[in-house]
């Protein structure tokens, strides 16, 4: 049986008919067809799926469609302003990493504290896992990325 509900994704309003069960993951790639979203481990482990639910970084594999219809929903494809990456995307595409889960946690964190240390960068990405790195250098694109953000508030964007 599915159920019609309106998905507020990326800024725009989105009316989806969703399975009962259907997680998240699965109507922002196959009914809106948001392919940066990745599917990795489907249990929640390795963080591929990290999607911001009202600035909050949630797994999309384990939310269900329906949980989220009252939510403003934003995922890797939604940090483009006016074509433009993201400064924590440039980072990450500069220092040659990672998923997008692991920007979207990123994105919380930048969102929620301006300049964080390593260590809290490092606690903040915990919950995604890295098959190519030790994480240094996600660690580093973040700090990057902190410092670009903090340019552009002060109206420097290069």
């Amino acid at each position: 049986m599915k159920q019609v509900i309106v998905l507020q994704v990326n800024g725009e309003e989105h009316e989806v008919a969703v399975d009962l069960d259907a997680t998240l993951l699965q109507a922002l790639r196959e009914d809106l067809g948001l392919l940066g979203t990745k599917r990795g481990c489907d249990s929640g482990g390795c963080g591929s799926c990290t999607v911001l639910a009202d600035g909050k970084a949630v797994y999309s594999c384990m939310t269900y469609a329906l949980s989220v219809h009252d939510k403003q929903i934003t995922t890797i494809e939604g940090l483009v302003t006016d074509g433009r990456l993201d400064p924590l995307q440039e980072a990450f595409v500069n220092a040659g990493y990672c998923t997008c889960g692991m920007i979207m946690t990123a994105r919380q964190l930048l969102n929620e504290e301006a300049a964080p240390d390593e260590e809290r960068i490092r606690h903040a990405i915990a919950g995604n896992l890295c098959r190519c790195t030790g994480y240094h250098k996600i660690v580093e694109a973040i700090g990057l990325a902190a410092r670009a953000d903090a340019r552009i508030e002060g109206g420097e964007r290069t």
